[in-house]
């Protein structure tokens, strides 16, 4: 019997876990097509349709080549543009989270220093992918110490 509730246990704790590795959201990288409820500088997901509340939701796992790391709040939509120009298959974000005191935003990224501010472009979910992306920034001599980081675009509750 004490084998049977361990089998049990395990098989509900298994389902948990694809259950919870269901629920994060696929990022949508083409920056032609807008996502509902994003802002142009974020790099949007698909959210949570079930009404159930929670504090955050992360997207699936992505790799980004950081452009550029600043002092926080100090990318501008000009110049995140002109970054998305140069990739224009590929979404070039920012992080603005708890920038602006009369704007909402509750977008921000798992992997990061929040102490900083930052210009990435998505460069896919694959480490071989964003060592492309990574080549390609590099050949347009623009970002000098661009990186790879591997990380989540997260939606905070408020």
């Amino acid at each position: 019997m004490k084998t049977f509730r361990t089998m049990i246990a395990f098989a509900f704790l298994l389902m948990a876990a694809a259950a919870f590795a269901d629920s994060q959201g696929k990022v949508q990288p083409d920056p032609q097509k807008a996502c509902r409820g994003f802002k142009p500088h974020e790099l949007c997901f698909e959210r949570p349709r079930d009404g159930l509340a929670r504090t955050e939701y992360l997207s699936e796992p992505f790799y980004a080549v950081i452009l550029k790391t600043t002092e926080p709040c100090t990318v501008t939509e000009e110049e995140r543009l002109q970054a998305q120009a140069l990739f224009p298959r590929s979404k070039v974000f920012s992080m603005r989270f708890q920038c602006d005191d009369n704007i909402e935003e509750n977008i921000t990224y798992t992997n990061v220093d929040t102490k900083f501010g930052f210009l990435a472009v998505h460069a896919g979910t694959t480490l071989e992918e964003a060592k492309k992306r990574l080549a390609e920034v590099n050949a347009t001599g623009r970002f000098p110490g661009a990186n790879i980081r591997k990380m989540q675009a997260k939606l905070v509750y408020n």
